[in-house]
Protein backbone atom coordinates (compact mmCIF):
# COMPACT_ATOMS: atom_id res chain seq x y z
CA UNK A 1 0.00 0.00 0.00
CA UNK A 2 2.88 2.36 0.82
CA UNK A 3 4.36 1.74 -2.64
CA UNK A 4 1.07 2.65 -4.36
CA UNK A 5 0.72 5.83 -2.28
CA UNK A 6 4.30 6.77 -3.06
CA UNK A 7 3.72 6.11 -6.77
CA UNK A 8 0.53 8.23 -6.84
CA UNK A 9 2.31 11.05 -4.98
CA UNK A 10 5.23 10.89 -7.44
CA UNK A 11 2.91 11.02 -10.48
CA UNK A 12 0.99 13.91 -8.91
CA UNK A 13 4.21 15.90 -8.39
CA UNK A 14 5.24 15.36 -12.02
CA UNK A 15 1.78 16.39 -13.24
CA UNK A 16 1.72 19.58 -11.16
CA UNK A 17 5.21 20.52 -12.25
CA UNK A 18 4.13 20.51 -15.91
CA UNK A 19 1.59 23.29 -15.29
CA UNK A 20 3.55 26.46 -15.96
CA UNK A 21 2.58 29.96 -17.00
CA UNK A 22 4.63 31.68 -19.66
CA UNK A 23 4.48 35.37 -18.83
CA UNK A 24 5.51 37.99 -21.38
CA UNK A 25 8.27 40.22 -20.02
CA UNK A 26 7.17 43.81 -19.30
CA UNK A 27 9.71 45.29 -21.75
CA UNK A 28 8.48 43.23 -24.75
CA UNK A 29 7.73 45.34 -27.83
CA UNK A 30 4.85 44.38 -30.11
CA UNK A 31 6.27 44.81 -33.62
CA UNK A 32 3.43 43.30 -35.61
CA UNK A 33 0.56 45.52 -34.49
CA UNK A 34 0.35 48.76 -36.41
CA UNK A 35 -1.43 51.97 -35.44
CA UNK A 36 -1.73 54.55 -38.19
CA UNK A 37 -2.92 58.13 -38.54
CA UNK A 38 -4.15 59.61 -41.81
CA UNK A 39 -4.99 63.27 -42.39
CA UNK A 40 -7.53 64.37 -44.97
CA UNK A 41 -9.02 67.70 -46.01
CA UNK A 42 -12.70 67.54 -46.99
CA UNK A 43 -15.57 69.86 -47.92
CA UNK A 44 -19.28 69.14 -47.49
CA UNK A 45 -21.69 70.51 -50.08
CA UNK A 46 -25.00 69.67 -51.72
CA UNK A 47 -22.91 68.27 -54.62
CA UNK A 48 -21.48 65.47 -52.45
CA UNK A 49 -24.65 65.11 -50.34
CA UNK A 50 -22.66 66.44 -47.35
CA UNK A 51 -20.51 63.31 -47.19
CA UNK A 52 -17.06 62.23 -48.29
CA UNK A 53 -15.65 58.73 -48.69
CA UNK A 54 -12.00 58.30 -47.69
CA UNK A 55 -10.50 55.16 -49.24
CA UNK A 56 -7.80 53.68 -47.00
CA UNK A 57 -4.46 52.87 -48.69
CA UNK A 58 -4.81 49.24 -47.53
CA UNK A 59 -7.51 47.18 -45.87
CA UNK A 60 -7.54 46.99 -42.09
CA UNK A 61 -8.32 43.93 -39.98
CA UNK A 62 -11.96 43.35 -39.14
CA UNK A 63 -11.05 43.63 -35.43
CA UNK A 64 -9.47 47.09 -35.87
CA UNK A 65 -11.25 50.21 -34.72
CA UNK A 66 -11.31 53.66 -36.29
CA UNK A 67 -11.37 56.97 -34.45
CA UNK A 68 -11.92 60.23 -36.33
CA UNK A 69 -10.98 63.70 -35.05
CA UNK A 70 -11.85 67.07 -36.61
CA UNK A 71 -9.54 70.07 -36.34
CA UNK A 72 -11.78 72.54 -34.53
CA UNK A 73 -9.28 75.34 -34.02
CA UNK A 74 -5.84 76.43 -32.93
CA UNK A 75 -5.07 77.74 -29.44
CA UNK A 76 -1.66 79.29 -28.71
CA UNK A 77 -0.24 77.58 -31.81
CA UNK A 78 -1.54 74.13 -30.80
CA UNK A 79 -4.12 72.24 -32.85
CA UNK A 80 -7.39 71.42 -31.07
CA UNK A 81 -8.86 68.08 -32.18
CA UNK A 82 -12.45 67.02 -31.40
CA UNK A 83 -13.49 63.38 -31.42
CA UNK A 84 -16.39 62.56 -33.73
CA UNK A 85 -19.31 62.25 -33.57
CA UNK A 86 -19.57 65.95 -32.87
CA UNK A 87 -22.89 67.79 -32.55
CA UNK A 88 -23.81 71.48 -32.56
CA UNK A 89 -27.07 72.81 -31.12
CA UNK A 90 -29.13 75.97 -31.50
CA UNK A 91 -29.48 78.26 -28.48
CA UNK A 92 -32.82 76.65 -27.63
CA UNK A 93 -31.19 73.21 -27.39
CA UNK A 94 -32.45 71.75 -30.66
CA UNK A 95 -30.11 70.04 -33.11
CA UNK A 96 -28.48 72.32 -35.65
CA UNK A 97 -25.95 69.99 -37.34
CA UNK A 98 -23.24 67.48 -36.59
CA UNK A 99 -20.37 65.45 -37.98
CA UNK A 100 -20.25 61.67 -37.90
CA UNK A 101 -18.59 58.73 -39.64
CA UNK A 102 -18.80 55.05 -40.34
CA UNK A 103 -16.15 52.68 -41.62
CA UNK A 104 -15.43 49.37 -43.28
CA UNK A 105 -12.20 47.44 -43.73
CA UNK A 106 -11.55 49.54 -46.84
CA UNK A 107 -12.81 53.07 -46.24
CA UNK A 108 -14.14 55.71 -43.86
CA UNK A 109 -17.27 57.69 -44.70
CA UNK A 110 -17.28 61.20 -43.19
CA UNK A 111 -20.64 62.98 -43.23
CA UNK A 112 -22.68 65.82 -41.79
CA UNK A 113 -26.21 65.46 -40.44
CA UNK A 114 -28.83 68.03 -39.52
CA UNK A 115 -31.88 69.84 -40.85
CA UNK A 116 -30.52 72.69 -43.03
CA UNK A 117 -26.96 71.66 -43.93
CA UNK A 118 -26.81 74.05 -46.89
CA UNK A 119 -27.49 76.87 -44.41
CA UNK A 120 -24.59 75.90 -42.14
CA UNK A 121 -21.74 78.41 -42.28
CA UNK A 122 -19.04 77.53 -44.80
CA UNK A 123 -16.56 77.77 -41.89
CA UNK A 124 -17.99 74.41 -40.78
CA UNK A 125 -18.44 72.84 -44.22
CA UNK A 126 -15.51 73.83 -46.44
CA UNK A 127 -11.87 72.68 -46.07
CA UNK A 128 -12.36 70.70 -42.88
CA UNK A 129 -9.29 68.79 -41.64
CA UNK A 130 -9.79 65.30 -40.21
CA UNK A 131 -7.41 62.82 -38.62
CA UNK A 132 -8.33 59.16 -39.01
CA UNK A 133 -6.69 56.94 -36.39
CA UNK A 134 -6.57 53.19 -37.00
CA UNK A 135 -6.49 51.42 -33.64
CA UNK A 136 -5.62 47.71 -33.62
CA UNK A 137 -8.31 45.54 -32.03
CA UNK A 138 -5.66 44.20 -29.67
CA UNK A 139 -2.61 46.18 -28.62
CA UNK A 140 -1.48 44.50 -25.41
CA UNK A 141 -1.97 46.66 -22.36
CA UNK A 142 -2.87 49.63 -24.60
CA UNK A 143 -6.09 48.16 -25.98
CA UNK A 144 -8.90 50.62 -26.63
CA UNK A 145 -10.69 49.43 -23.49
CA UNK A 146 -7.77 50.52 -21.30
CA UNK A 147 -7.45 53.92 -22.99
CA UNK A 148 -10.18 55.66 -21.03
CA UNK A 149 -9.55 59.09 -22.51
CA UNK A 150 -9.66 58.33 -26.23
CA UNK A 151 -11.43 61.66 -26.71
CA UNK A 152 -8.01 63.23 -26.03
CA UNK A 153 -6.26 63.02 -29.41
CA UNK A 154 -2.76 63.58 -27.99
CA UNK A 155 -3.20 60.80 -25.39
CA UNK A 156 -4.43 58.30 -28.01
CA UNK A 157 -1.54 59.13 -30.35
CA UNK A 158 0.95 58.73 -27.50
CA UNK A 159 -0.55 55.50 -26.11
CA UNK A 160 -0.68 53.81 -29.50
CA UNK A 161 2.73 55.03 -30.68
CA UNK A 162 1.46 56.90 -33.74
CA UNK A 163 4.33 59.22 -34.55
CA UNK A 164 3.74 59.82 -38.24
CA UNK A 165 0.64 61.39 -39.81
CA UNK A 166 0.12 60.36 -43.43
CA UNK A 167 -1.75 62.66 -45.82
CA UNK A 168 -4.43 61.11 -48.00
CA UNK A 169 -6.14 62.68 -50.98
Amino acid sequence: MKKITLLVAFIGMIGLQSCTVNEVPANTIDNDTISEVFEVNRSFTTGNNFSSLVVLPHSIYSSDMVLVYRLSGVVNGTDVWKLMPETYYFGDGTLDFGYDFDFTKYDVNLFMHGFDLAGVSSNYRINQVFRIVIVPGYFGKHSLQSTKKYADYQKVIHDFGCAEVKKLK
